[in-house]
């Protein structure tokens, strides 16, 4: 630590004498400035020990403005020194120093001001030199604990440890870890307790936090946490885009049926799946420039671990059958809080790599239902459809739905959200008037537009199981 005016004037060799009534304080010097000017406050910054001769301080005006000025400045003290211009301090020049309550010692003839600045500036060099050696010892610790196994969790502990309070980490508005019994969530003040939030870049928009309790004093090895933190959530994120790249390309070929039995088995297992067990398939689905955040989004809490992976532009999470719901309803609430515009659903849980298949095909399924978790029905003829790869559903869905979606867009005539409610109430036109606050011969009005622009007509059997298919198909898109 560097010096205080205590210590330095009771260090021997320099034979300093305090005079005056104000006492010295434990204030570290910051500097030793020689001066002669008769106004030297332009060139202090505070806190330093200021040494003159006096020798422009001629009369006691002078030296009562000189006292002043460097009482203005901030300084600690002045060192006056005697044998030169003055046998001895002057009174003005003590009696105004002890009114501004600013110390003043005697610097005998025979000790060099050099002296005095060299044993300041030894001690700050000191100090300088600790404070780099006890930041360089915190960084091999924090690196330790990132890169020992202990992770992040690991490496806040250990940077609680150093600035002796709690900390906390945020990403997608969800606590990664923490070192405290209370969520820094909750608001400064909660509890008597206040934070103080650093963001994190990690080169997503995940709104990373570090969070550090009050009393908050800014710290070297705070900033070279941030850094560890920010290097390694990055890390985590593209090991989490290239895993979920790789086991969505193996989900696609066990969807598609192209991969099965032992094959299947084995590849599945080394991605982590032990088909061997039910197994279920929960799926999220977010807005379209949402999308591209699912390639690396972590998982809340306990399921940071589970298998993940994209298909079709949706989260998929394979998980033990038990778990199915729970984490529906856990990653329903975690996307939510996150600010995505999400939907959730899952599938039965069935074992080996065909009941992973449809179990895959039930939870996109149950997204049609547009709820935030979407619980599963037994698949439809509709659903068997869909999951061939030879029917092509997707022209079947343009070929019937685009004319429709055209002039809805060019009249605003509602026809897709009336032949929604069409097909949704069994053909009822009474029931389609009544939900849609309409007239029933707009209701057969624009059927009747349906018929005309697609081909198709909504109260025969076989046309409405066409445009019901279509439908189906949009509605997954």
């Amino acid at each position: 630590m560097a010096i205080t005016l205590p210590a330095l004037l009771a260090t021997p060799a320099l034979k300093l004498q305090r005079v005056g009534t104000s006492e010295a304080t434990d204030v570290p010097v910051q500097w030793v400035a020689v001066t002669e000017l008769e106004d030297p406050k332009p060139f202090l910054s505070g806190g330093e020990v200021v040494l003159t001769t006096g020798l422009r301080q001629k009369s006691a005006t002078s030296q009562r403005n000189f006292v002043r000025h460097v009482h203005a400045s901030g300084a600690l003290a002045i060192g006056f020194a005697t044998g030169l211009s003055h046998e001895r301090v002057p009174a003005a020049f003590l009696d105004q120093a002890d009114e501004l309550g600013l110390p003043v010692f005697r610097v005998p003839y025979e000790t060099p001001f050099i002296a005095i600045g060299k044993i300041v500036a030894d001690s700050l060099s000191a100090e300088h030199y600790a404070r780099l050696e006890n930041l360089l010892k915190g960084h091999q610790t924090l690196a330790n604990a990132l890169l020992g196994g202990g992770g992040l969790p690991q490496l806040l502990r250990e940077l609680a440890a150093m600035l002796a309070t709690d900390v906390e980490l945020s990403q997608y508005g969800t606590q990664l870890a923490e070192t405290g019994s209370r969520s820094s969530s909750s608001s400064p003040g909660d509890e008597g307790r206040a934070w103080h939030r650093i963001p994190v870049a990690t080169g997503l928009k995940d709104r990373c936090t570090l969070a550090i309790a009050e009393p908050y004093r800014r710290d070297a090895i705070t900033d070279y946490a941030q850094t560890l933190i920010s290097v390694e959530l990055s890390n985590q994120a593209r090991r989490r885009g290239s895993e979920r790249a790789v086991v969505g390309q193996l989900l696609q070929d066990v969807v598609r049926g192209t991969l099965a039995g032992g094959e299947a088995a084995a590849r599945l297992g080394s991605a982590g799946i032990d088909i061997a067990r039910k197994q279920c398939v929960v799926l999220a689905d977010v807005a379209t420039g949402q999308r591209r955040a699912l390639r690396t989004l972590p998982l809340p809490g306990k399921y940071d671990d589970v298998v993940t992976a994209v298909l079709e532009d949706r989260l998929v999470i394979v998980v033990p059958a038990s778990d199915g719901e729970s984490l529906s309803r856990a990653l329903s609430t975690y996307l939510h809080g996150a600010g995505f515009t999400a939907r959730v659903g899952f599938g039965g849980g069935y074992a080996q790599a065909s009941g992973l298949r449809w179990s895959y095909f039930e939870a996109r399924e149950s997204l049609t239902r547009g709820q935030q978790v979407n619980r599963p029905d037994r698949l439809s003829l509709t659903s068997l459809l869909m999951a061939s790869e030879d029917v092509p559903l997707a022209d079947l869905a343009a070929e019937a739905l685009d004319p429709l979606v055209a002039f809805d867009e060019r009249h605003g005539a509602e026809l897709m959200l009336t032949l929604e409610k069409y097909l949704a109430h069994n053909g009822s036109v009474a029931a389609v008037a009544d939900v849609l606050q309409l007239h029933r011969n707009t209701v057969r009005y624009r059927l009747q537009q349906i018929v005309d622009l697609t081909g198709y007509d909504p109260a025969v059997t076989a046309d409405r199981v066409h445009l019901y298919l279509a439908m189906n198909v949009r509605g997954l898109r």
